[in-house]
């Protein structure tokens, strides 16, 4: 993939998003066919995904240039990509898990997303509990608290959509933030400052429970964010031992989640069959809104979802290094690390760093058990 640099990320409101569709790019036949193609070279050797490379899934030079115009698009204006028109009616569920594996290879390096240390999670009700300690959002259908994923990119990929609901809400971080500052600008220290924040069980066992990360970074020209109060509030009911929020804290959260939803700020889409939508983590939130399902089993709502780190992020804060492990430029971090790493993953994740020239360190952790609260 090509190590593009576009223009950096700029804060933007909901009506500048719907009268500009930039950031909307739909395949073509020929890019298409592409995809068609690498799909059935893939599906022939029948390689497990962790044991395929950038050769297994062939793309032809146009369909890898829409993947790298996409990833690009992530990293510029909107912060943000929708690619539309992947043929998933076409194929089946394995099909398409092959398929969108197949394109990460050009993109990034995937990330392990949960406990189990999974590369790629179906985003389905699975009967799952969103507000509970250990609970995600992933496998339930209840609407989500704007947050950002754990990693550089998040990429979702629709096969099926909802009877009714289920609409993808984005707002720019970077205005958030701007909003904060015109309205109290007194609580953007605040939320310069350490935040704890719950694992919600997914971190290696020799981590602590909680990590510690500020909301706003503070780096004047890379800007990045990250939120999600729902895990900021579980690591304050089920920690006992990490500092309570400070009233200014609570204030600042409170403002976020007034300012979040409103109407200037928050993008709504739908999410069609073939849409592959991308997001930048640093520079977007995301949510979602609860959605109803069909009841047979192969009409239900099903997107799958890949993390990936992308050779052309952007630097971090050092205040971001706890959670992220690297905080370089175009470093494979992010995710969370799990208690399932295989010898499979670590050797693709380190096949997959050299194939796109990122930078990997082994993976350690940045802060222990026993120093918690070091």
């Amino acid at each position: 993939m090509k190590d593009t640099q576009p223009a950096a990320p700029l804060a933007w409101t909901a009506e500048e998003v719907r009268q500009d569709s930039s950031w909307i790019q739909r395949l073509s036949e020929t890019e298409v066919d592409g995809f068609r193609s690498a799909l059935r070279h893939a599906a022939a050797l029948g390689k497990p995904l962790l044991s395929m490379t950038q050769a297994d899934f062939p793309l032809p030079a146009a369909s890898r240039e829409a993947l790298d115009r996409a990833v690009a698009t992530t990293q510029g204006r909107w912060g943000m990509c929708l690619l539309k028109g992947f043929p998933v009616d076409e194929w089946s569920e394995d099909e398409t898990r092959t398929a969108y594996w197949g394109m990460s290879l050009h993109m990034g390096v995937g990330r392990t997303q949960n406990r189990a240390s999974q590369v790629m999670n179906d985003v389905r009700d699975e009967g799952g509990d969103y507000k509970v300690k250990g609970g995600r959002g992933y496998n339930t259908s209840a609407g989500l608290d704007f947050h950002q994923d754990s990693c550089d990119v998040v990429g979702l990929l629709c096969r099926r959509t909802a009877k009714s609901g289920g609409t993808s809400k984005v707002i720019s971080s970077i205005r958030l933030r701007d909003e904060v500052q015109r309205l109290r600008p007194d609580l953007i220290p605040v939320l310069q400052q350490p935040f704890f924040h719950s694992y919600q069980g997914t971190q290696d066992p020799s981590q602590p429970p909680f990590y510690r990360c500020p909301i706003f970074g503070s780096d004047p020209v890379h800007f990045a964010a990250r939120t999600n109060r729902k895990n900021t509030d579980a690591a304050q009911r089920d920690f006992p031992e990490v500092p309570r929020l400070t009233p200014q804290q609570v204030e600042a959260l409170d403002l976020l989640d007034e300012l979040m939803p409103s109407p200037l700020l928050c993008y709504s889409m739908t999410l069609e069959r073939g849409d592959l939508q991308l997001l930048n983590n640093y520079v977007t939130l995301h949510s979602r809104t609860p959605f109803e399902d069909f009841e047979a089993p192969d009409d239900k709502r099903h997107l799958l979802r890949l993390w990936l780190a992308i050779p052309s992020s952007q630097p971090l804060p050092a205040a971001f290094e706890e959670y992220y492990g690297d905080v370089r430029a175009g470093a494979v971090r992010g995710g969370v690390r799990g208690s399932a790493i295989t010898s499979e993953f670590l050797a693709y994740e380190q096949r997959q760093a050299q194939a796109l020239n990122m930078r990997l360190e082994p993976w350690r952790p940045k802060r222990l058990a026993a120093d918690a609260l070091a």
